[in-house]
Order: structure tokens, then sequence, then C-alpha cells
């Protein structure tokens, strides 16, 4: 007599808090209590929430580094029947987080794949940034080694649409001076660090008044932040006026080329990286 198989589960994707725990939604809370296991990036971090909402269920590690190993196993138990809940450390899986080779076996073995909607500290930072939100792009973590990053910072140099980062404490400055430097620094910028939490830091301004401020502020160190960076409005034909980069030229006879983009940019609004560009290639014609 051939055995009957039981019921796929569901793979529930579930978004826990990102600071503050009473953000945390009921329908999360009553999954995470009801579902047969938890893939938790880092089960230590998690453990504290369950914890704090004395929920029994047991936990597996599901990060960057054994996604590829743990995927098959968790979609074999999900098969069997068993319904698993995947989380982050927090926020909502996938957004700069570790889930998408799990989501995507579970799509590819035709498992059932439910969203529990909650805090994000992409559309958090957005929603207080008071810059443009009408159309935005997530770029998450710039690389860390610093040409990289310049080089990834200067693709978007034209980029129209307002720009949200993710960014560490021991990175943020930096990437506040490149971003000065390539995207101008006069682009509208909110620096938004420990979203939710007690030391919660909310700051719009243009990018050099910011970066000024956050070389003083010592405290503003520690906590993860997000950057929200308005986009290029200069109209299009208007980018790089010839002008500009015949002001430069004109700038260079008496100072370094590096300082001269750097003064129009900051009379232009216009990417110092972007004249100091042109400028090069109008002083080898």
């Amino acid at each position: 007599m051939s055995r009957i198989k039981a019921p796929a589960g569901t793979l529930y994707v579930v978004a826990t808090p990102i600071g503050n725990f009473d953000d945390i939604g009921k329908r999360a809370i009553e999954t995470l209590r009801s579902v047969d296991l938890i893939a938790a990036e880092d089960t230590r971090h998690t453990g504290l929430l369950l914890k704090h909402l004395a929920i029994p269920t047991s936990m597996v590690s599901l990060h960057e580094h054994n996604e590829d190993r743990k995927t098959q196993l968790l979609i074999d138990r999900i098969e069997a029947g068993d319904s698993v809940a995947l989380v982050s450390d927090a926020g909502t899986p996938l957004i700069s987080d570790p889930g998408y080779r799990l989501v995507k076996a579970a799509h590819g073995a035709g498992l059932r794949v439910s969203p529990l909607p909650g805090p994000c500290a992409l559309i958090a930072g957005l929603s207080v940034a008071g810059v443009a939100t009408d159309r935005f792009t997530f770029e998450g973590f710039l690389p860390s080694a610093g040409s990289a990053r310049r080089r990834t910072l200067r693709s978007l140099v034209e980029e129209r649409r307002t720009m949200v980062f993710y960014e560490s404490p021991r990175r943020v400055l930096n990437s506040l001076a490149d971003m000065a430097e390539i995207f101008g620094d006069n682009r509208p910028t909110a620096i938004c660090r420990e979203i939710t939490k007690h030391y919660e830091t909310i700051r719009s301004a243009t990018l050099a008044t910011l970066l000024e401020e956050h070389g003083k502020a010592d405290q503003m160190a520690r906590g993860e932040y997000v950057l929200v960076v308005g986009g290029n409005t200069l109209p299009m034909d208007e980018t790089c006026r010839t002008e500009w980069v015949e002001a430069v030229c004109e700038l260079r006879s008496v100072m370094p080329l590096k300082r001269a983009a750097r003064i129009i940019s900051g009379v232009t609004g216009v990417s110092s990286q972007l004249l100091y560009r042109l400028a090069e290639e109008t002083g080898s014609e």
C-alpha cells in the first residue's frame, strides 16, 4: 500500500522589527508561534525577539555563508508538510539580507510563498527624509573599498531618482565625503540613524552640511544608517554646460584641476567628478 504524501507546507517571509520590538505585527507573532521552524539569519539575535514574545519555536540558521547548503534541506521539509518562517536580523528579509536562494527554490518547487509585511529601514528612511519619494532606487550597501565605492557613485551621477543606501558606522563619513565630491555639495540628503531605536537621529540637509556636522558629532559614529540622496534635478541639456567646463579650465591655471572642479561644482551643483573629467578632456584636445 503506497504512503499518502502530506500536503506541502508554506514558506512565510516574515518582517521583524528594525529596532523597537513593539513594531512587530500581530499576524507575524501568530505565524512565528505556529510554524514548525524558523530560518533565522542569526539565531542568537532572533532568539532575543522570540524570548521577548515568549515564542518557543525551534530555529535554524540561514545566512549568506550557508544558504546554498541549507536551502534544499528546508525545501525538503516544506515539501514534507512543514511550514517555515524566514526572518532576517531586522526588517524585511531579502532587502540587503539573505533568503533569495531559498525563496527562488521554493517557487521553483511549486511551493506556497507568503509574505508578512512589516518594518523595513529602506521605506522608513524614505518616509522621513524630506527628499522626493515619487520615484526612487535602492542601492543597498556601497562597496567597502574606496576606489570601488567611488566608481559605483560615479555611475549614479546622472540618476534622476532619489537614491537610498545602507551604510555602516565605520564607513558613513567616507561615503558622505565621496558623495559630496561626486554628486556635488548641494545635493539634498537625509541621514537616518538607528531608526525606531532610543538614539534615533533624522537629519535632512545638503551633503556639504551633513558632512560637516557628521565630522563633529562623535556620537553619530554609532548605529546603522540609511542615507537618502536626492537625484540629479538639472535639466538634461544643462547637466554640464560648456561655460561651466570653461570656468573650470580657467581656474585650473591658478589651482589644481581637482580643486577647480570642486569650486564650480559647489556653485552649479554639477558633479565635481564630471566637471573634472570634461575639463581634463578639453585640456587634452
